[in-house]
């Protein structure tokens, strides 16, 4: 299975997700799709998406996609993973909180781990970075003092 995320990085919060047998283009605008139905940026937002030079990003697919919505993709030159590192460090927290040493007999079995593992993540996990507050409570708190919202395409 195939986990591919899209985090806010203003606040930590994974906001898209997407959970496949393969590592395709599809998996990544499944997770874009849903990150841009909740967050509803417009057009006009002046959308960043970090990630790796994955061909699933990197591909002409996605890339359209995101030219489509308006985004621009940063990458980092190869062997250079700081775009991408906060993504990186909450898969590292995945495997070692929740994941480490386990074996699933079925899709669904790795799904039922996983996914609760996500909303406790952005609910619950304090990070340092966040004043100590999990991703909502940093959100929810006004830090963003109304920089947040839908803008209007």
């Amino acid at each position: 299975m195939f986990l591919a995320i899209v985090m806010d990085l203003f606040n930590r919060q994974v906001v898209g997700w997407a959970l496949q047998e393969e590592r395709r283009s599809e998996l990544v605008r499944d997770a874009f799709q849903m990150a841009w139905l909740q967050r509803q940026p417009g057009r006009k937002a002046g959308l960043l998406f970090h990630s790796d030079r994955g061909s699933q990003y990197a591909g002409q697919p996605f890339q359209q996609m995101l030219r489509d919505y308006g985004g621009q993709c940063s990458m980092s030159r190869q062997g250079t993973c700081w775009d991408n590192a906060c993504s990186e460090t909450l898969f590292g927290s995945l495997k070692v909180e929740r994941l480490h040493g386990q074996r699933f007999e079925t899709r669904r079995m790795a799904k039922d781990e996983v996914l609760p593992w996500l909303f406790w993540y952005n609910r619950k996990r304090l990070h340092s970075s966040l004043q100590y507050q999990s991703p909502i409570e940093y959100e929810q708190s006004g830090a963003r003092q109304g920089a947040r919202g839908p803008v209007e395409d």
